[in-house]
């Protein structure tokens, strides 16, 4: 890859995109199949169970179940979205760093599923019980339409399932060179702040909330530091292998 012309990597980068774009729309045919189920299954569930559901426009209906249809398809096609851009990269990758971040890719769909479920049966419901409280305690009648309440869903679950991938893109990066245990451990501090924030945001504004949420996001980069730390030390152990083999062989 690294003889390729400019045009021969935008070629590529075309090729692997097409690849990409026929996958969601084969998931996109699944989800319009799966949609449907998977809106009731959410809507017979707490706290959608005890709600009237109503429609505020007549694109509401279709608007979320696209938007569902194009999730279940985003999910499906996950590994092959992995595969195509390790496909595009991979060239560039030593023989070993190829075999070892195609395993990355079934890692990477677990923990999009584990954020998920994290937070569609921990953050969600937070969320949910608080703002419906505050709506209570204002005297206010709670009438909320369905493509309000999956948006309000969809902007949660969406963007923690994205934070669960910390680890294997610390791994992939790690892999790369790009970073290593110790830059991460420099950075912690800046680290801590950015997921904090990131918790406070998704969350209720109340402590117990930002607690529940921030603690998984500081395990998870301490564990991205761990990770990075096993491939670093395997890094330094094959470059100074590398290193003793080339100055027996090297005659000068």
């Amino acid at each position: 890859m690294d003889d390729m012309s400019l045009v021969e990597h935008l070629g590529e980068l075309r090729k692997r995109i097409i690849w990409i774009l026929i996958i969601l729309v084969l998931g996109m045919v699944v989800g319009f199949f799966a949609a449907q189920p998977i809106i009731e299954y959410l809507k017979s569930t707490e706290p959608a169970a005890s709600m009237s559901w109503h429609a505020f426009s007549l694109w509401d209906g279709i608007s979320i179940y696209m938007k569902f249809a194009f999730i279940i398809a985003l999910i499906l096609a996950l590994p092959m979205i992995l595969y195509q851009i390790w496909s595009f990269v991979s060239p560039g990758l030593r023989p070993e760093e190829r075999m070892a971040t195609l395993r990355y890719i079934p890692i990477a769909v677990l923990l999009f599923l584990t954020g998920v479920a994290f937070a569609y049966y921990v953050i969600f419901p937070l969320a949910f019980n608080f703002t419906s409280t505050v709506t209570r305690s204002l005297n206010l009648v709670e009438t909320y339409g369905v493509s309000q309440y999956f948006t309000f869903m969809f902007n949660i679950v969406l963007p923690m399932a994205l934070l669960f991938e910390l680890p294997v893109i610390v791994m992939f990066l790690t892999k790369l060179r790009i970073l290593n245990p110790r830059l991460l451990r420099k950075i912690r501090k800046v680290a801590y702040f950015a997921l904090i924030v990131v918790a406070t945001l998704v969350t209720p504004p109340d402590f117990i909330s930002d607690i529940l949420v921030a603690i998984p996001l500081l395990l998870l980069y301490e564990f991205s530091v761990l990770l990075s730390g096993m491939i670093y030390r395997k890094q330094l152990a094959a470059d100074a292998a590398w290193e003793a083999d080339y100055s027996r062989t090297d005659p000068t």
